[in-house]
């Protein structure tokens, strides 16, 4: 199935800023010994298979046990209510990485998914901050860390990371999650923020 998406991803995990398997592709071990992680993607342009996506959000938790490379991730999700019958079962195809194309790692490196359900999902920029809710069980505040000039944030460019080249290094000034038998706390701890172009 043709599928596309375009748009923005927030992240935030349980390493301390700033996570060392962005760069190292998962070969460095996040700094805690294993990921656990939130993830939101807001959808400016994207369709599946004829199933519009546009102005839909997804949100994904992430549990891996060690190095990102290793697999045997646990997945669950959270698709926006918004969504067609099609839609939804599109967002699934592409964020299980059934439908191959950019997102196929997942299909290769997870190895438990708990489900995917509807929520209301918002995700909402603010200047610098970028905030997500989904329902009571995701509420995240990400803003980019501050370098030598305050006005530029601090990026990562060019790199091999494979929701994209280009990474805003951030920190989350909350980091909450009660889902799916998970209860999380990553406040102050690392974030990315990330302008994304899928497609399979």
């Amino acid at each position: 199935m043709a599928w596309s998406l375009k748009g923005e991803l927030v992240a935030n995990c349980n390493c301390a800023v700033f996570c060392p398997c962005v760069v190292s592709l998962g070969r460095h071990p996040p700094t805690e010994g294993y990921c656990q992680a939130w993830f939101g993607v807001r959808i400016d342009e994207g369709h599946f298979d004829g199933a519009d996506l546009s102005g839909l959000n997804v949100a994904l938790l992430l549990d891996i046990p060690g190095l990102m490379w290793r697999g045997n991730y646990t997945m669950a999700g959270y698709i926006d209510e918004r969504a067609s019958g099609a839609a939804f079962d599109g967002l699934v195809e592409v964020f299980t990485g059934r439908a191959e194309g950019s997102t196929f790692l997942f299909e290769l490196l997870v190895g438990n998914v708990l489900g995917f359900e509807r929520s209301p999902i918002d995700y909402v920029t603010d200047g610098k901050l970028r905030s997500l809710r989904v329902g009571q069980h995701i509420l995240g505040d990400v803003a980019p860390i501050e370098g030598r000039d305050p006005t530029q944030p601090v990026q990562i460019t060019n790199s091999e990371y494979w929701p994209g080249p280009d990474i805003t290094v951030a920190r989350a000034e909350r980091g909450r999650v009660r889902a799916f038998g998970r209860m999380w706390n990553f406040d102050g701890l690392s974030a990315e923020i990330m302008p994304i172009d899928w497609q399979g």
